[in-house]
């Protein structure tokens, strides 16, 4: 199977979605030292069972119910860090696995971003007979690429971004040629620059908030949006997080002065927007962001940003964390199912967007809302903040 592009329809209509209306996961017990940096979908203890490895807590064993006394198939997941991204990634990776009957031995890794830890996991999946491995993030599949390419284990990448514009693939016709299967967190901007020209046409400004740190986002999200708006005369305000000490006050203090600056080109400050890339330090600021933002529409990058309640962007057009990771558990079962070879599978991209709209934000800015995104939108909540489409399925909501 050479997948290169899969709809968000065919990923949903698998396994059942693992986020609640409220759009976050529900978290299990946190009575163990490992769940400060590991969480999952509560619901997922039916299936698995989770335990920390002997005298190290940043080791999670999970294995199938039912299969504790069989061996099933050994996979490594390897962090970087603990993120909330990288919950729901793992809950939706569990959840499909699960559905697609695979009883497996997991490992899962939480290196730390110390390289030397990361070549330890990498030793020990060596000698254990490990079948897969899966990079989550950025962090750890550029280590894996530089450390592992070639490797006699398969890697599966998810809660990646782009790997054609960070240099690691040379385009999404073909696959990689080696031992890795490679998906992506972005779409095209050329689309998702699209939609946003829906909303605001005649756009003036756009604020875009990333962190410095996070090499990935601002090579495949900050600056191909920067790029774009340029070559239209659209101005461009940087606002790059620097000091992830301060996260917050740097963000208040440089939307602030992004709103000064938008109105010297646009008074009502009605062409103008923030975009918020898919770093996790900048868009759990949100709420800091909307303070400062005042009337000016804060979009993002990643649809997880919006939520239920007031502490939400506006709208989101991207690839939620949830849909790469199904197209990436859909890769890693048909490698471990030995349906396909990792070097022949192109680029995993979902299509069309995943769209995102909190109709309570959008009314407190007077933000419009075009009628053939609001159709589009596969997550809706509405102009009482609840939740009332997640994942393209309608929410009742009881009083």
């Amino acid at each position: 199977m050479n997948r290169m592009r899969i709809s968000r329809r065919d990923i949903l209509a698998g396994a059942g979605a693992v986020t609640l209306a409220n759009g976050r996961v529900a978290l299990a017990r946190e009575d163990s030292a490992y769940t400060r940096w590991f969480k999952y979908n509560a619901d997922l203890e039916r299936s698995w069972s989770f335990g920390e490895a002997k005298d190290d807590p940043n080791i999670v064993n999970i294995r199938a119910l039912g299969f504790e006394s069989q061996q099933g198939a050994k996979v490594q997941i390897l962090y970087p860090r603990a993120s909330s991204a990288y919950d729901t990634a793992i809950s939706k990776l569990l959840d499909v696995f699960d559905d697609k009957g695979l009883r497996l031995d997991i490992e899962v890794v939480n290196y730390m971003g110390d390289p030397g830890l990361a070549k330890l996991a990498l030793k020990r999946a060596e000698k254990s007979g490990t079948s897969l491995m899966m990079a989550m993030g950025s962090e750890s599949t550029a280590w894996l690429w530089q450390a592992y390419r070639g490797g006699a284990i398969p890697v599966v990448t998810v809660c990646s971004k782009d790997p054609v514009s960070l240099g690691q693939i040379r385009n999404y016709d073909s696959g990689s040629g080696s031992n890795f299967a490679f998906t992506s967190l972005n779409m095209p901007i050329e689309a998702q620059m699209a939609y946003v020209l829906q909303v605001k046409p005649l756009m003036k400004n756009i604020g875009v908030l990333v962190d410095s740190n996070n090499i990935s986002a601002v090579e495949t999200q900050a600056k191909p949006v920067a790029d774009y708006a340029n070559a239209r005369g659209i101005r461009v305000l940087q606002l790059a997080v620097k000091d992830p000490k301060n996260v917050r006050e740097e963000i208040e203090r440089m939307v602030r002065q992004s709103v000064a600056a938008m109105q010297r080109t646009d008074p009502t400050l009605s062409n103008s927007v923030f975009w918020i890339t898919g770093s996790t330090s900048v868009f759990d600021e949100i709420g800091a962001i909307n303070r400062e933002a005042g009337n000016v529409p804060v979009l993002s990058v990643v649809p997880e940003v919006v939520r239920a309640g007031d502490d939400s962007a506006a709208m989101s057009i991207g690839v939620s964390f949830e849909s790469n990771a199904h197209l990436a558990a859909i890769y890693a079962a048909d490698l471990l199912q030995k349906k396909a070879r990792a070097g022949d599978l192109h680029v995993g991209l979902v299509s069309p967007p995943d769209i995102a709209i909190n109709f309570r934000r959008a009314k407190a800015i007077g933000l419009r809302v075009p009628f053939n995104i609001f159709e589009s939108a596969s997550t809706i909540y509405s102009y009482d903040g609840r939740a009332s489409r997640i994942n393209g399925v309608s929410v009742i909501n009881k009083t």
